[in-house]
């Protein structure tokens, strides 16, 4: 194969990898680490060194593919262990009689298989470490040299794009320039959907399909931009038409109305929003039946009893002790009269 075939086809694979990374650092929210890349381009990295055409040694490229197959080939080596030549006959002889030989032979092989897979598993996870650190390298090259508001930079351990420090005075006065976020009601909804699907519209139809006067809600998306007039209906009264504008298509991210969600789709999420609320008062019914099992009532431990059989209370102790001073005070008082009888 041509030095030239050979760059041809790892340029390709180069920039393809390189686009992949740049846009998972954009959209990534956090810094996003090498081994994050791995477990993503693994697949994609070996299936990609695998399909490459081998390298000619003396044009000097491919050395890192050189050096896993050496490495490879010197770990399968490491697993065989030379043997002399006068050896065969005498172990053979005396692993003819003995079982015991034999199963610690196969299980010493499968132990130097194993860790051989696991070494050949820690150089291809290696490999693909490398492969993505020199990718990630040329992109964080790309935006440092290239004429670019935006810069990758190395965050705690991970990947993420910025803009450029010299550049930090015009984010700020973009930054202050934005509108604060909109909040409308629900009342504020309903007829902005009902404006953005019944268009052009009259306040009456607007306040009839919702059941109630709509005529302060239109004036108060009148003056946030999202509706405008569109001219009067050709009726008696030629009440005025509404319309949405351009500031309400940016607001909602659309390209046009007909973006807009249709009534089908729109049925279809509120059965599932429907089905999910059922579920959830379902659930919500199962534990509150489950909560008198579990508590509200005290279980004493067995063998031990109440509280008032284990503590005697005051008054009748005083009881039990006053009981036998009154029977001696009779027996004395009726010896007593039997004496003097």
């Amino acid at each position: 194969m041509k030095q030239g075939a050979f760059s041809f086809v790892g340029v390709l694979f180069s920039m393809s990898l390189k686009a992949k990374l740049e846009a998972v650092v954009y959209a990534a929210e956090e810094p996003v680490t090498l081994s994050q890349f791995t477990a993503i381009f693994a697949e994609e990295v070996l299936q990609g060194l695998d399909e490459a055409p081998s390298p000619d040694p003396e044009l000097g490229e491919g050395s890192e593919q050189i050096a896993l197959a050496e490495a490879s080939s010197e770990a399968d080596a490491e697993s065989t262990t030379p043997v002399p030549e006068d050896a065969p006959e005498q172990t053979s002889a005396s692993e003819a009689g003995s079982p015991e030989a034999a199963e610690s032979v196969t299980a010493e092989t499968k132990e130097a298989s194993e860790g051989d897979e696991k070494k050949l598993g820690r150089l291809r996870d290696r490999r693909v470490r490398q492969v993505l650190q020199r990718v990630l390298d040329e992109l964080i090259a790309d935006y440092a040299n290239g004429e670019r508001g935006m810069e990758i930079r190395e965050i705690a351990g991970g990947y993420r794009m910025a803009t450029k420090p010299e550049y930090h005075d015009a984010v700020r006065g973009f930054v202050k320039s934005l509108k604060p976020p909109m909040k409308l009601s629900l009342q504020a909804l309903e007829t902005l959907a009902v404006i953005a699907y019944k268009q052009p519209v009259t306040a009456p139809e607007v306040s009839e399909i919702r059941g109630v006067d709509s005529g302060g809600v239109l004036g108060g998306l009148v003056s946030r931009k999202l509706i405008t007039t569109a001219g009067r209906k050709p009726v008696i009264g030629r009440p005025i038409l509404y319309k949405t504008t351009k500031e309400f298509l940016l607001r909602f991210g659309l390209k046009d109305v007909n973006d807009l969600p249709s009534m089908e789709e729109f049925e279809k999420m509120a059965g599932e929003l429907a089905e999910s609320e059922a579920e959830g008062e379902a659930q919500d019914a199962v534990m509150q039946s489950t909560e008198p099992l579990f508590g509200g009532v005290e279980s004493t431990p067995e063998g031990v009893e109440p509280a008032q059989a284990e503590a005697p209370t005051e008054e009748s102790v005083v009881e039990t002790a006053a009981e036998p001073q009154a029977s001696e005070e009779q027996v004395l008082a009726s010896r007593g009269l039997a004496g003097e009888s």
